[in-house]
């Protein structure tokens, strides 16, 4: 049964808060909670749901995983070869034609992926590419953490993302965050599976979110680049490799103060204040956010939910959704991130470039009064290379309040091209590779004032 509300302006509203749309709403909404937003302490770390199906997927395939990386890998070269030589009927449109007839630049990357895979698999070509360092670092120690992460996350998102609760939070949540962020309630969710999970789960929300119309090009970007957070269990392991597990609290406050103030201030000057207000034209603009009016908030919010809810797909579309989802990530998805992440690491640990760009760091650092300046510089750049390679840097560093600065800058920092950077690149969100070299300077330069501030208030 269907109830009438009536709002203020004396319209009536349908609410469909039956006991049948109730639960098709909080059964796979309390499920994808459960799943990617809820932490569970296991032995000595902190992790979700998925977090932890896909460690134990990863512990039970093990030492195959590089080898079915590299699989996979060979697999998206010859498929996207078949397609663009043959021209096969299924891949004329839809879906596999956008996955596998791409333009030549995304192609070259698959087939360099692929190649660095190979090369490091079976140890033979320069070691700049082999090195456990370089190739080692993509192919044995993230590869395997993509594959069994990813496969599971593209299963079950639609938990999150299509039953409801978004629109639930982002009802609860909108005058807030359009106030303080200018962006949808719904980012919230982002924002928390980042935290949760990881920073990569939040990305492939927000894309899912702007190829549906639920958020425009400006929104799209904003959230991507600036609510991505990595996890609480990653940070963990940031502070447990960099020596200073005992000031978690501390550092984790001082990364959440430092990371909002930016995500308050970046969106607000170019590039992002640019990027136009306009939706993803195959869908066009899928969210309508009306006001409570005098249904108050809980219930209005509800009521969106359960709407929601009863247009979402049935088990053969959420399943077919999924699988293409999984293909993907993949074999679009995977040898970018080889590719993007290998050159990066290369850059960071063959060349002095990272060294010479750090050179107008040292003046910066010294006059926050960060001890070791010199040898803290490279730090505050190379992140950009990849997340963990400011905490290798820093690792050596005497001085435990330049380690701390070093490994709150790390995590506010949010773009690495070796995962995020490469994400965002693949997707369909508007965003440039100078441009998000851009915002990772400009986190840098607003973040790292304030943790050097909070640093010393800390270490006083």
């Amino acid at each position: 049964m269907t109830s009438m509300d009536t709002t203020s302006d004396g319209t009536t509203t349908n609410a469909p808060l039956n006991r049948r749309n109730l639960l098709k709403f909080l059964i796979p909404s309390v499920i994808g909670v459960g799943l990617f937003l809820i932490p569970f302490s296991t032995g000595d770390t902190i992790n979700i749901g998925m977090g932890m199906m896909a460690d134990a997927l990863q512990a039970f395939l093990g030492g195959a995983l590089p080898a079915i990386a590299v699989f996979v890998l060979c697999l998206s070269v010859a498929l996207t070869t078949l397609v663009k030589v043959t021209k096969p009927g299924w891949a004329s449109e839809g879906v596999f034609k956008e996955m596998f007839d791409v333009a030549p630049l995304w192609f070259g990357m698959r087939i360099l992926g692929a190649l660095f895979a190979l090369m490091t698999y079976f140890q033979f070509g320069p070691e700049v590419v082999t090195a456990d360092f370089t190739g080692g670092v993509m192919l044995n120690d993230l590869a395997p953490v993509l594959l069994t992460f990813f496969f599971f996350a593209a299963l079950l998102l639609p938990f999150l993302v299509d039953f409801g609760f978004m629109e639930f939070i982002g009802s609860l949540v909108r005058k807030p965050f359009r106030v303080i962020f200018g962006l949808p309630g719904r980012s919230a969710i982002d924002a928390t599976a980042s935290w949760m999970g990881s920073g990569t789960v939040g990305v492939l929300i927000t894309t899912q979110q702007y190829e549906r119309g639920y958020y425009n090009r400006r929104e799209a970007s904003v959230i991507a680049t600036n609510f991505s957070i990595v996890s609480i269990a990653f940070a963990l392991l940031v502070t447990s490799f960099i020596g200073i597990n005992h000031l978690f609290v501390p550092f984790y406050l001082t990364v959440v103060v430092a990371g909002l103030t930016a995500a308050i201030i970046v969106p607000r000057i170019p590039p992002l204040s640019r990027k136009p207000n306009t939706y993803y034209e195959p869908v066009g603009c899928q969210l309508v956010e009306k006001d409570a009016s005098d249904l108050g908030v809980w219930r209005f919010s509800l009521i969106q939910a359960v709407k929601r809810a009863e247009k979402a797909p049935g088990p053969r579309q959420l399943v077919r959704h999924a699988l293409i989802n999984v293909a993907d990530i993949f074999l679009a998805l995977l040898p970018l991130v080889i590719a993007i992440g290998t050159i990066a690491l290369i850059l960071a640990e063959f060349t002095p470039l990272f060294t010479w760009l750090s050179y107008p760091m040292v003046p910066v650092l010294e006059l926050l009064r960060i001890p070791e300046a010199e040898a803290a510089a490279p730090a505050t750049l190379v992140g950009f290379a990849d997340m963990f390679l400011p905490a290798v840097l820093a690792s050596n560093i005497e001085s435990e309040l330049t380690r701390f600065v070093i490994a709150c800058l790390s995590l506010t920092q949010l773009i690495y091209m070796s995962e995020i950077g490469a994400l965002l690149l693949k997707s369909k969100i508007p965003l440039k590779v100078w441009e998000l070299l851009v915002i990772f300077l400009l986190r840098t330069i607003i973040t790292l004032p304030i943790i050097a501030g909070m640093a010393h208030l800390f270490f006083f």
